[in-house]
């Protein structure tokens, strides 16, 4: 998929297919036939569903899964929103490259293939309490990268991030596209203290401010508010969605960058999976618009991906569990009566 223009990026939001109905309800059928008591694999057996129903397989598989993640530099670091400077995104880039971040050893132990994207990061957006975060064109471009990296044939696509400086970003779109007071969604991040985090409020206040005025369209608040590596998460959770490739959501950033597509097409995020909810306050919040249940809560606040990674193995659990266990018919086991 490829978004040519920002009308073009609208129209893909605008109208996409849902799951297969009746591989879901194949699967659903075989469900009813394990040897096991209905419902006792709790979200485990939800999970086989969803999982049937985005990859249209009575008998969803696991043997294609890819976890991206997307790095990008941010212009409003310059007001002290972050407790690292800038420089860390382009050094943990090059430790992910290295294999040596928690997201390389988390992704290895879930299975998937990693990738990692890293944008402009020589060439940080511009500040967004001045101006617009990105020019039209950036922005169409990040939301390329980020559809490229998705292909039809991917079982699950698994999105993280890095960007010194993205959870102001993630804290001011969640704030334009959701409403709320500002310090609903304005949490320490990498660590700041609570002068820090006042700093940090009055920022996206301020930015808030800048852009009251701007069109209320999805493309519009991720030019104006977002980040390269934000818009790429949109763009690829948007084509995963068009090729009916399900989706594992990181943390609140991962997740931020799709609080202005939700506003504007609330179905949007029916194709995702939570992997968990975060440390960082305002994702509980952002959980709760998207009617999203995270799998796990462990009170992780890194980002990267590392989340979602974690929770693959869940849906491995869900998959060995729906596709290998015998029916009653087969194991020679008396149903229920």
């Amino acid at each position: 998929m490829h978004f040519e223009s920002s009308e073009a990026f609208s129209a893909a939001l605008a109208a996409f297919p849902g799951p297969d109905i009746a591989a879901r309800e194949a699967a659903s059928a075989r469900q009813s036939q394990l040897t096991k008591p209905a419902g006792s694999l709790g979200r485990l057996e939800e999970i086989a569903l969803f999982m049937a129903g985005w990859q249209g397989k009575e008998r969803p598989a696991l043997d294609n899964a890819r976890a991206v993640i997307f790095a990008g530099n941010h212009g409003v670091t310059r007001h002290g929103v972050s407790a690292f400077p800038a420089d860390v995104t382009v050094q943990m880039v090059a430790n992910f490259e290295a294999g040596g971040a928690a997201i390389n050893q988390l992704a290895r132990e879930a299975g998937m293939e990693l990738r990692i994207v890293a944008l402009d990061l020589d060439r940080p957006t511009a500040d967004f309490t001045e101006s617009a975060a990105m020019t039209v064109e950036e922005c169409l471009d990040a939301l390329n990268h980020g559809a490229a990296s998705v292909e039809p044939g991917l079982n699950l696509l698994a999105v993280g991030e890095m960007g010194i400086g993205n959870s102001t970003a993630a804290a001011a779109l969640c704030a334009h596209s959701l409403g709320g007071d500002v310090r609903d969604w304005v949490g320490p991040g990498t660590g700041l203290d609570p002068a820090g985090e006042a700093r940090k409020v009055a920022v996206v206040e301020r930015a808030l401010a800048t852009h009251a005025d701007a069109p209320r369209n999805a493309f519009e608040t991720l030019r104006r508010l977002g980040g390269r590596e934000i818009a790429a998460i949109a763009g690829a959770v948007l084509a995963a969605r068009h090729m009916r490739v399900p989706v594992m959501l990181d943390g609140f950033i991962a997740c931020a960058a799709l609080a202005p597509l939700v506003a504007q097409q609330p179905a949007l995020a029916e194709h995702c999976l939570a992997g968990h909810c975060s440390a960082e306050p305002g994702h509980r919040r952002l959980l709760h618009h998207f009617s999203l249940t995270p799998l796990l809560q462990l009170g992780m606040r890194l980002g990267e991906g590392s989340g979602a990674a974690v929770a693959v193995p869940i849906v491995r659990a869900a998959l060995a569990t729906h596709n290998g266990m015998a029916t009653f018919a087969e194991a020679s086991v008396a149903g229920k009566l």
